[in-house]
């Protein structure tokens, strides 16, 4: 099959929509089909042409509306050439795009929907086929009017990633207790709610330190925040790292405690290393922790009872190696190749819809192969 993935960028910032593109695109080629990606380039170019991804230069930016028309026209003349049989979109921009120069051509439209809080998800609708990345966020999209007849669940998996080096298992040096979160530092992430939470159990815990991974708009609010908390000493602010797995592998207890969260690929990183893993019960959190059946699940926006469960961990290390082994069961699902093969089954179903509507016969529903969430969800 011939794929074209559009996006805004292919920069390794930490984005989790480009590195499921990313991690998409390079699985597909692998398994032989003829994959290229337009973008406005980054950092990850190289690792697509390792992959045998072609990289073509498309600024797509709706920050700069007067550009679009030549973009529009770029990638229509891109698509005459390359002759792909489906264009995936993975923002929204490429997929207005998409839509806008599709009209009469024999070519689908895919796109994502990863951030289906923003108001601008809906118009990720405009495919032909729509994947969520979750469960709860196809729930949402139907719930804003996209028929959930075309309406795909392809859960994310960023294990075995191409964008991680298979060698090497450096464990970072950290004070144990180690309570970690990896997250883009804005309000929606919870990381507000963590540290008060750290607070609650930090007198009970004295050798407690939190870990907080990650950069954002609002990390001088968290930093002052802890510092206010008086516990700045045991609050270490790490910043973004390209590759955080050693700080996986150092942890005790991983937590994310979001407010909104389509899927969650942080969990499943953590579930891998080997971490007791505590999320809110939010968003696709519960779909990456089977239903609680891998990790704890809290209500979002309750420091208290995230406090609560977190000191119950701490409070009884048997408990607390219970939960780091269930953590680490059936990870098969979370792995890349299976995002990437059931993505092409999404491309074949707009294929086949497209080709049985010309002759008339009518259209059969598309089948996969269930994962362990999918059954928890059943």
């Amino acid at each position: 099959m011939r794929i074209l993935h559009l996006a805004n960028h292919c920069h390794e910032i930490g984005n989790g929509i480009m590195n499921v593109a990313v991690d998409i695109a390079c699985r597909q080629s692998e398994r032989g089909h003829s994959v290229a990606m337009a973008s406005a380039g980054g950092s990850y170019v190289k690792l697509l042409a390792e992959y045998g991804v072609r990289h073509f230069d498309l600024r797509q930016s709706w920050r700069s509306p007067l550009t679009l028309p030549r973009t529009a026209l770029a990638l229509k003349a891109l698509i005459r050439s390359w002759k792909p049989e489906v264009v995936h979109a993975h923002m929204m921009t490429g997929a207005l795009l998409g839509r806008l120069v599709r009209a009469g051509a024999d070519w689908r439209l895919v796109t994502t929907v990863h951030n289906e809080w923003q108001r601008s998800a809906v118009m990720m609708g405009v495919g032909d086929r729509v994947i969520a990345v979750s469960a709860a966020v196809a729930e949402q999209m139907s719930k804003r009017h996209i028929p959930a007849s075309r309406i795909d669940v392809v859960r994310n998996g960023p294990l075995n990633s191409p964008r991680r080096a298979t060698d090497g298992d450096e464990v970072a040096e950290l004070s144990h207790p180690a309570i970690l979160t990896v997250a883009g530092l804005y309000a929606r992430k919870g990381i507000g709610d963590l540290i008060t939470a750290f607070g609650a159990l930090a007198e009970r815990h004295p050798s407690a330190a939190l870990y907080i991974v990650g950069d954002g708009p609002d990390r001088a609010r968290f930093e002052e925040q802890a510092r206010a908390s008086r516990l700045g000493g045991r609050i270490r602010f790490i910043g973004f790292l390209a590759d955080p797995r050693p700080y996986f592998r150092g942890a005790d207890i991983f937590v994310l405690a979001s407010r909104s969260e389509p899927f969650g690929l942080v969990i499943a990183e953590a579930r891998e290393a080997g971490c007791a893993v505590v999320g809110t019960d939010v968003g696709g959190i519960p779909e990456v922790l089977e239903g609680g059946c891998a990790g704890l699940l809290v209500p979002p926006g309750d420091p208290e009872t995230l406090g609560r469960t977190l000191c119950g961990l701490l409070d009884d290390p048997a408990e607390l190696a219970r939960w780091r082994v269930a953590a680490g069961q059936e990870l098969g699902w979370l792995d890349t190749r299976r995002v990437a093969d059931e993505t092409v089954q999404v491309y074949q179903r707009a294929i086949d819809a497209h080709r049985l509507r010309g002759s008339g016969r009518p259209i059969a529903a598309g089948t996969r192969r269930p994962s362990p969430a999918d059954r928890l969800a059943g």
